[in-house]
């Protein structure tokens, strides 16, 4: 369980920069396969060559930043639709990822990791740390999500049309947006493959699905409003999405089940908020939040003197 805690924590990371394409977006992108492994092919051969492991590790948010910038580009000034934009940036980063590594597989172990020194411990100390790396990066996704930049990236999600008429560069948001996303989704990678010790061209496939559970079932437990809650709900329904499958292994599934698993997960996670019951729940909420907001309005302002 200790594993799967530490496993959904720093999937969080990927989580964040999902939330941000496809919640604050409205992006539907599928780089995130690959841009994932890119984060650690870059990790992984930068180790191996003696690089210092933070140096490799900021690195490879970098590059992811770019491949995510290249979907953008294609999107925005190529004018090629989303979908199809992640997918051709999958299949290119696909060959790129085995040019960085020179193979399919790179093994880390007896490397000098970032996450090495947490090795010879068995206890919660590895959790504690990744759940405060995770804290810091929510905190810096809400800070930013905040700014006039931030601000400029959720109208566009919201309604492009409108955003454009307020005088937001929807475009260089979009390329924006998409960068950090994979930025992040690539940093997650990174730092997933010194967890495990090796870097595999494969490690990357159904990440995308991973995520948006992730997001969807965060959101459906813990709320998407406002947005800092929107965004930790992401890092948490990380955590929820890797315990849950570490339960399902544990009642006796393979471990090649873990793809239909999340699968299914997904499913559940889209059809619940359908649900009669959960849809008044939501409704009684929701009234309960504008009857704060609308109490806190009405009440006078209090003179110090």
């Amino acid at each position: 369980m200790l594993s799967a805690l530490d496993l959904g924590l720093l999937m969080g990371l990927m989580s964040l920069g999902v939330f941000l394409s496809f919640r604050v977006l409205n992006f539907a992108d599928l780089t995130v396969d690959a841009s994932f492994v890119t984060g650690a092919a870059v990790v992984a051969i930068g180790i191996v060559n003696g690089w210092p492991p933070l140096v490799v590790t900021v690195l490879a948010f970098v590059v992811g930043c770019v491949a995510g910038s290249l979907t953008g580009l294609l999107n925005t000034v190529g004018g090629i639709n989303p979908l199809l934009a992640g997918i051709l940036m999958q299949v290119a980063l696909y060959t790129i990822n085995l040019r960085i590594m020179g193979k399919a597989n790179i093994s880390l172990l007896n490397k000098n990791t970032l996450i090495s020194s947490l090795r010879p411990f068995a206890d919660w100390q590895s959790v504690v740390t990744f759940g405060l790396v995770a804290m810091v990066f929510w905190l810096a996704v809400t800070w930013f999500l905040g700014t006039d930049v931030g601000l400029g990236m959720r109208s566009t999600g919201d309604n492009e049309t409108m955003a454009r008429a307020q005088g937001v560069q929807s475009k260089t948001m979009v390329v924006a947006g998409l960068a950090l996303s994979n930025g992040l989704v690539a940093l997650s990678g990174g730092l997933l493959a010194q967890y495990n010790g090796f870097a595999d061209i494969s490690m990357g496939i159904g990440t995308i699905v991973a995520g948006l559970a992730s997001v969807i079932i965060g959101q459906a437990i813990f709320g998407s409003r406002p947005v800092w809650r929107g965004a930790i709900a992401a890092v948490l329904g990380s955590v929820v999405y890797r315990v849950i499958i570490q339960l399902a292994l544990g009642l006796g599934l393979q471990a090649g089940d873990m793809k239909l698993i999340s699968a299914v997960l997904v499913i559940i996670a889209l059809l619940i908020p359908r649900l009669p019951v959960f849809q008044q729940f939501a409704r009684a909420r929701h009234e309960r939040e504008i009857a704060k907001q609308a109490l806190a309005a009405d009440l006078p302002e209090v003179s110090n003197g």
